[in-house]
């Protein structure tokens, strides 16, 4: 049994929690609000090319839709907390990645392009959905791809640790579609499949299959085609159980869309030039993410 006095106790387990291995019980413990107090810094999850929701700009810095809210959700923090500034650090996560990462303490709050669903709900928490969206298939133009019984026999890229080939598979409903499946580390590796030839169709989100085919070198080469395997909803990942740090994030992404301001960093990210192209992804705001901002929920799928 511990001899530390309640408030040197406190102290040691802070420090663990600041200064341990991430992944550790005490990290978790503390919350996320006392985390940032102590150690005056928060740690954001980014993707390296989910353009125009967390990607990298020409000097290597993340920024996107998403990191936009995140810098959002940091002000409140700074007020909240009274701390006049809060350091800002990033890490890199990937599809296969993310979850363990946030899980284990080493992301704070993930700013990516992360579906709610009720699977990954048992690991992690979620803010309400700040964009929903189809699956569907990126093909070349000049391919012939229509729908998804035109994949027979082709060979289909997806993102590892994305739900895209369950859903094909799902939405394939014993017709035994056969296929063969290549995995790309991340969506600008699983478009190169398609690019160079080795895959004749890639399966993802609609908006980032947008997204890699405007930063494509010859876009009007690529279209996306087919039915919808899933609509899906796109929220900011950080760790469950911490009941306060989710108040706080619900508060500041609701209060967004109630204000106005998260339409407008919509039409800046997805409907105007950004950079570091200036390429605009042109995918105006669908009916879907209207009903988000109108009826904010973080439910899942």
């Amino acid at each position: 049994m511990s001899t530390l006095k309640p408030s040197i106790l406190h102290a040691a387990l802070l420090s663990l929690a600041v200064l341990g291995a991430p992944g550790s019980v005490v990290a978790e413990d503390i919350g996320t609000l006392t985390k940032i107090k102590a150690s005056g810094a928060i740690t954001y999850g980014y993707r390296e090319s989910s353009f125009g929701f967390s990607y990298l700009d020409a000097s290597s810095k993340p920024v996107g839709y998403s990191i936009d809210i995140c810098n959002r959700i940091v002000d409140a923090i700074k007020t909240e907390l009274k701390m006049p500034a809060i350091e800002i650090k990033y890490q890199a996560v990937t599809s296969a990645n993310r979850v363990p990462l946030v899980y284990n303490g080493t992301v704070d709050i993930e700013c990516g392009s992360t579906t709610n669903t009720i699977e990954r709900q048992k690991q992690v928490a979620f803010s309400p959905d700040v964009f929903r969206y189809d699956i569907r298939t990126l093909v070349r133009a000049d391919s012939g791809i229509k729908s998804i019984a035109d994949l027979q026999g082709k060979t289909v890229a997806t993102t590892a640790g994305t739900t895209s080939l369950r859903l094909l598979r799902e939405a394939d409903k014993g017709r035994n579609l056969e296929i063969t499946n290549l995995s790309g580390k991340d969506h600008t590796d699983s478009f190169l499949l398609i690019e160079t030839g080795r895959a004749q169709a890639f399966v993802l989100d609609d908006i980032l299959l947008a997204g890699q085919m405007a930063n494509a070198r010859n876009p009007k080469d690529y279209v996306i085609v087919g039915e919808s395997l899933r609509t899906e909803n796109m929220a900011l990942m950080f760790r469950k159980d911490d009941a306060e740090f989710k108040a706080l994030v619900d508060r500041v992404v609701v209060g967004l869309m109630k204000s106005g301001e998260m339409e407008k960093l919509y039409m800046h990210w997805f409907m105007s030039p950004i950079p570091p192209k200036n390429i605009n992804i042109n995918y105006p705001l669908n009916p879907e993410t209207k009903d988000a901002f109108a009826h904010p929920t973080s439910k899942g799928i």
